[in-house]
């Protein structure tokens, strides 16, 4: 993603002060691990830039129009992100571990850079991969292929499904301790 500095201004000079932060990014795609999804619109973001009296609080929301392969069948799949943007960018390193709660978990956290800016890119970037979902279909209720012949279920019924599903049905039966009833022969 290309990179989202933001100038920490007098708008931002004391606790409490916001300023809100929009653009568009003509981003093209990203990568979730080994997969690859376009982005044909790009990237809107909204932020709200919030002086939090130790450093400066990030939320709002990222959004965009995402294209990429079904799980299921491998065609065509679009969706749209919402993210939700949550970043904390402190003014000086702290002098402990910040904790949260409990103890078990620290807080997440960057710094306020020395030309008085924050980089935003990381964030917009985790909240657009948190948002994109595990498993990505065509449609909700995407028939896949068929492992016989690899015809796309969602398209036509190749016949193997049924066969498949009787196949499985006989096996069960087989596999049933009653199986050796079905050769049992009863005299009157």
């Amino acid at each position: 993603m290309q990179s989202v500095v933001v100038a920490l201004d007098e708008r931002l000079e004391n606790p409490g002060d916001t300023r809100v932060v929009a653009d568009h990014l003509d981003e093209k795609s990203y990568n979730l691990g080994e997969r690859a999804f376009t982005l044909p619109e790009g990237v809107d973001y909204d932020l709200v830039l919030t002086n939090a009296g130790e450093g400066i609080l990030a939320t709002g929301i990222i959004s965009a129009h995402v294209k990429g392969s079904c799980d299921r069948c491998l065609g065509d799949a679009e969706f749209d992100v919402k993210g939700e943007v949550d970043e904390y960018f402190l003014f000086k390193e702290p002098d402990e571990v910040l904790e949260v709660g409990d103890g078990e978990d620290e807080v997440d956290y960057s710094l306020v850079s020395s030309d008085r800016t924050v980089d935003l890119t990381e964030a917009l970037e985790s909240a657009l991969l948190m948002d994109t979902p595990f498993i990505v279909l065509c449609q909700e209720d995407c028939k896949g292929l068929c492992p016989v012949c690899g015809q796309n279920l969602n398209e036509a019924d190749c016949g193997h499904a049924a066969q498949i599903e009787a196949e499985r049905e006989q096996e069960r039966l087989d596999k049933s301790p009653f199986s050796v009833l079905k050769n049992l022969e009863l005299d009157d």
